[in-house]
């Protein structure tokens, strides 16, 4: 009766960890399943962001005109932002890491805003932005949480551990878990709001196909540039956390 008890209660919680948003394109990799759609949907991000890149960057001039004109705000923008969450002694070597996580949830945003995904037909499943995908935005939020250790770690050594017993030894086990909870936050709250502005765009689209969703669109738009900015702006403040002296 037992093992009975604990069998349905396992089958219970693999049932749960399987729920899945949408239907998916799994592509078998040895014994592994892997969302298909995802990777294809980021080789079409990385793609659009390294045409632009190479656009913009071909033929630097000392007055900036055309695409150069964007990528060199772009890249003031992402400066400036590690500049004011980081603090000028360590924000240049980090640039490179929010920029690339500014860029890549920026373009995935819109790429779910813009393009048709819905009306591409594969074998099976259904294409998405990469991160209406949970798995993506768990992928990101790990490796913010990665960036902070190591931030942390590098400048401070075993000493970062400090932090957990300051400023009482009593709120070890808070500061543990605010820093589990961090990673949590970041993903779901990107996937949520992805998720949501994709759906409600879908349901108006096949209600209303002409004029009604245009404004949700638009709005959808706005909402995704605001993710992007909201990570990029909470992962320089962790990384900012990690590597500021506590006197």
């Amino acid at each position: 009766m037992v093992d009975q008890i604990i069998n349905t209660s396992s089958n219970i919680l693999f049932d749960v960890a399987e729920v899945s948003v949408g239907k998916h394109y799994y592509w078998q990799i040895g014994d592994y399943s892997v969302h298909g759609q995802v990777l294809l949907t980021s080789w079409f991000v990385f793609a659009v962001i390294a045409i632009l890149s190479i656009a913009g960057n071909r033929d630097l001039k000392s007055i900036p005109e055309g695409l150069q004109n964007l990528t060199e705000y772009i890249t003031e923008f992402i400066r400036d932002l590690a500049k004011t969450q980081i603090g000028e002694e360590e924000y240049t070597k980090w640039v490179p890491f929010l920029g690339t996580i500014f860029l890549f949830i920026f373009v995935s945003n819109w790429s779910g805003a813009l393009v048709p995904w819905h009306l591409l037909e594969i074998p099976s499943g259904e294409l998405a932005a990469p991160t209406n995908d949970i798995n993506t935005t768990v992928a990101l939020a790990l490796l913010t949480s990665m960036a902070y250790f190591y931030a942390g770690i590098s400048k401070k050594g075993l000493g970062y551990f400090k932090r957990y017993v300051s400023p009482a030894a009593f709120l070890l086990p808070i500061n543990v878990l605010e820093d589990f909870t961090k990673p949590l936050s970041l993903s779901f709250r990107l996937f949520g709001n992805i998720l949501a502005d994709e759906l409600v765009v879908g349901v108006l689209v096949s209600l209303v196909p002409l004029v009604v969703p245009i404004p949700i669109m638009l709005l959808g738009l706005f909402t995704s540039g605001i993710q992007a900015l909201v990570f990029a702006t909470l992962a320089g403040a962790y990384i900012g956390e990690s590597v500021e002296d506590h006197h």
